[in-house]
């Protein structure tokens, strides 16, 4: 292959060849021979988030005196080309997710392309900036009043409360599937299960509106922490949180434009300035929160596919209580066979985020001093655990719950069920209550027919004291 034509950028380290097509310039250069790493660039997300900051930051420094009118003008429009996903930009940010803990690289990564494109919008060479009679430079322009210690983090709080969208409408599709097939599966009474035991009778619906109760839960603990812990800003701390170099009003106003462009109204409480920047600077203490509620709904998702594969185990030798929808072959040797794939596929996504949660968490422990180093990990792992957390929860929704259907078998093993006999304790005693189950254990017999055998309890008091609907019903009525 032929090698690109390159053309020759200069930093505080020396002069360096960077694609002649390239808008980044010499320090992303610098960064893609630093860290070959994974080959993985940071989530278009979180660019997006970034840029647009920067466009913010062009406005306010424009508001404040402090950048020239046209350069403000031309890095807004290349922001806004990019927040389009114009052609031009689409291969312009190539850093490696595994770079300078502060996400440095990235944030020059994105200083460069944009002023590279305003040069560009102004007249001037595509790549230039440093050095030479080119209007617009990375950092004394687009980095004005900013340092990466502060927009990153900045960033990663847009970025997951942009996420928290698409995350929160799947959510809502499952919990809405849970609730529909609970109504739809409560008349299907079948034995219930503790400690992988038979146990007391219980409502099919019953089990699916535990279900739809966890998933809930998790939506409003998700919701909270997340608006809770990323609206508090930490924009305008610079380097180590002191704010130097930044104009004393920069901050509140980049509030004010953040909210303009997310259409946030003006007078809501979303996106306000952090109290206190030494601690969301040199800390990961609150995305490691927020982590925490996606490892719950990793936890409950878990909790409610293996129920899922389980019951639907079989379709002969398992327990084969509901059928779950055929979506594809499930073996390459074996002729008819269908496997809860949906609900496997399920699985590995909360396996993947509960390994995003430890390894934030060890990226939580390296914040050392003002700087919370690994926040391009951090990134990563919150951006891979939404995203996959939402694509997942809407997949099962409509690929498996929607589809389920109860089989007779769950109700056919009621009437065989040993755990009957906890109805018959309030009548004949605890004690009596066992022999009847070892009984009945022993010799194949039902409850009913031991019971029948062993006390004076007549036809029609059985009938009522062994009536399954009596015992599902007790406190917790059809929704």
């Amino acid at each position: 292959m032929s090698q690109p034509e390159m053309r020759i950028e200069t930093d505080s380290l020396g002069p360096m060849q960077v694609p002649v097509g390239a808008y980044y310039g010499v320090q992303t250069q610098r960064a893609i021979q630093n860290f070959p790493i994974s080959g993985e660039p940071m989530p278009r997300e979180f660019i997006h988030a970034h840029v647009l900051l920067k466009k913010a930051a062009a406005t306010v420094n424009r508001d404040l005196g402090l950048l020239k009118a046209e350069i403000a003008g031309a890095i807004i429009q290349a922001a806004d080309e990019i927040l389009a996903d114009a052609p031009w930009s689409l291969e312009q940010f190539p850093v490696d997710i595994y770079q300078t803990g502060s996400g440095t690289s990235t944030n020059m990564n994105v200083n460069e392309v944009l002023a590279s494109r305003a040069n560009e919008i102004l007249g001037g060479k595509r790549g230039a900036g440093r050095g030479d009679k080119s209007p617009v430079h990375p950092n004394d322009h687009v980095n004005l009043g900013q340092s990466s210690n502060d927009t990153i983090p900045t960033s990663l709080q847009l970025m997951t409360l942009n996420l928290l969208g698409p995350l929160s409408a799947a959510l809502m599709t499952l919990r809405n599937s849970l609730e529909a097939k609970s109504k739809e599966l409560w008349p299907i009474i079948k034995t219930g299960r503790t400690h992988l035991q038979d146990a007391t009778p219980i409502r099919l619906g019953q089990e699916f509106l535990g279900y739809s109760w966890q998933i809930r839960l998790a939506f409003e603990h998700i919701v909270g922490s997340t608006t809770d812990k990323m609206d508090a800003l930490t924009i305008g701390g610079t380097a180590v949180g002191t704010g130097i170099n930044t104009h004393p009003e920069f901050a509140k106003r980049m509030c004010s434009v953040l909210k303009h462009e997310l259409a946030i109204p003006s007078d809501s409480q979303g996106l306000s300035i952090t109290r206190d920047h030494f601690n969301i600077q040199s800390t990961l203490d609150a995305f490691v929160a927020v982590h925490a509620t996606l490892k719950t709904l990793a936890i409950s998702l878990t909790k409610i596919a293996n129920d899922i594969r389980w019951m639907a185990s079989g379709p002969r030798a398992g327990l084969g209580e509901i059928e779950l929808p055929a979506v594809q072959p499930g073996s390459s040797i074996m002729p008819g066979k269908v496997n809860p794939v949906i609900a496997e596929s399920v699985l590995m996504v909360c396996q993947r985020v509960i390994g995003n949660d430890a390894a934030l968490t060890a990226a939580a422990t390296q914040c050392n001093f003002e700087l919370a180093m690994s926040l391009p990990l951090a990134v990563k792992c919150l951006h891979e655990s939404i995203t996959l957390l939402a694509h997942a929860c809407t997949n099962f929704a409509t690929n498996c719950i929607d589809g389920i259907t109860a089989t007779d078998r769950g109700p056919a093993l009621v009437e065989s069920g040993l755990m009957l006999a906890t109805a018959l304790v309030p009548v004949i005693g605890y004690d009596q209550a066992a022999a009847i189950a070892k009984e009945a254990a022993a010799t194949g017999k039902t409850i009913r027919e031991v019971a029948k055998a062993r006390t004076t309890l007549t036809d029609a008091q059985l009938a009522d004291l062994l009536d399954p609907a009596k015992m599902v019903d007790v406190s917790h009525p059809k929704p």
